[in-house]
């Protein structure tokens, strides 16, 4: 999967917050994402929180990002708009889609609020690379994110 550079996050609302107490830190401008994805292992305490047109397309409010304290993988979590009845068809596309032998995913179903609480490790994405931007990687995600949406409106409709 390539990176598609048109697809930009300078618009998006950036937080980096405290794993342990989920308070802002700071609100980022743009120029943060230029920073290598490694960051986040640097400052293992934070995690970094995007909300962004591209996600909303797609379903998604926003994309929490961090590195997982006993993996040491990068974490993606997030609510994805999707009806409860595309449950089989959302764990077939993950478990396909997942590069690895060690590819897992977390999927519940929320009522409260309609939403599937999706974590995956960005690490399993297929084109990622420990070397990507922060940008580059919320490029990954998106793509991902657009490819699953979009095979399930596919193989749904």
């Amino acid at each position: 999967m390539e990176i598609n550079s048109n697809s930009s996050f300078n618009e998006a609302y950036i937080e980096r917050c405290s794993k342990e107490t989920e308070t802002m830190i700071a609100n980022e401008s743009s120029s943060f994402l230029t920073k290598p994805i490694t960051y986040l292992k640097e400052h293992k305490s934070e995690f970094i929180y995007v909300e962004s047109a591209l996600f909303q397309e797609i379903g998604v409010e926003g994309v929490s990002l961090e590195v997982d304290d006993v993996f040491g993988t990068y974490d993606v979590m997030l609510g994805l708009k999707l009806q409860k009845k595309f449950e089989k068809v959302l764990k077939e596309h993950l478990n396909n889609s997942l590069q690895g032998d060690e590819a897992k995913f977390d999927l519940v179903f929320s009522h409260d609020d309609g939403l599937w609480d999706l974590n995956f490790a960005l690490d399993y994405i297929e084109g990622y690379r420990e070397n990507l931007s922060i940008h580059e990687s919320l490029q990954l995600i998106h793509q991902f994110l657009s490819a699953l949406v979009h095979t399930i409106k596919q193989t749904t409709s």
